[in-house]
């Protein structure tokens, strides 16, 4: 079955409706941002290999969640999974920055479609652009990843 690795920028709330229901909520109603490797993507950086530009789409999620936290103290979230590719829609989707990685979901993403939680070590991290000073967590630490953001 072929799968999509998206990354999706998350907050508290997102993480406590996803213990509570099971799933990362997002509707062709109500598509949820997240970042893949799309073709742009791949046209704008050829001779990259897939963990390159798999890298870059994590490295876009990350700056979306700095800019999308409540204010300083929070933690950027990234929650990282694999899609049903039916469940991504790259028409039309700009990010804010213009990210060329920029997707929408457009169905929910059950937990078992999860595959892990990247989070700053420390709340109030500086938004620095850099992926690689956060922490990563299994999916089946939910409630500890959880307990980092209260």
């Amino acid at each position: 079955m072929p799968v999509v690795r998206v990354y999706l920028p998350v907050g508290r709330a997102d993480l406590d409706e996803l213990a509570s229901g099971g799933a990362v909520v997002a509707s062709s109603a109500q598509p949820r941002p997240a970042f893949a490797v799309t073709p742009a993507l791949q046209a704008q950086g050829p001779g990259l290999d897939a963990e390159d530009l798999e890298y870059a789409a994590f490295s876009d999620a990350v700056a979306a969640a700095g800019a999308a936290r409540a204010d300083g103290g929070d933690r950027r979230i990234v929650i990282a999974a694999d899609a049903d590719p039916r469940w991504v829609s790259s028409d039309a989707v700009v990010a804010e920055d213009g990210a060329l990685s920029a997707v929408a979901i457009v169905e929910a993403l059950p937990l078992s479609r999860l595959a892990s939680f990247h989070v700053d070590e420390e709340a109030g991290e500086p938004d620095d652009g850099d992926a690689d000073d956060l922490l990563w967590y299994d999916v089946t630490e939910l409630d500890e990843v959880r307990g980092l953001v209260r």
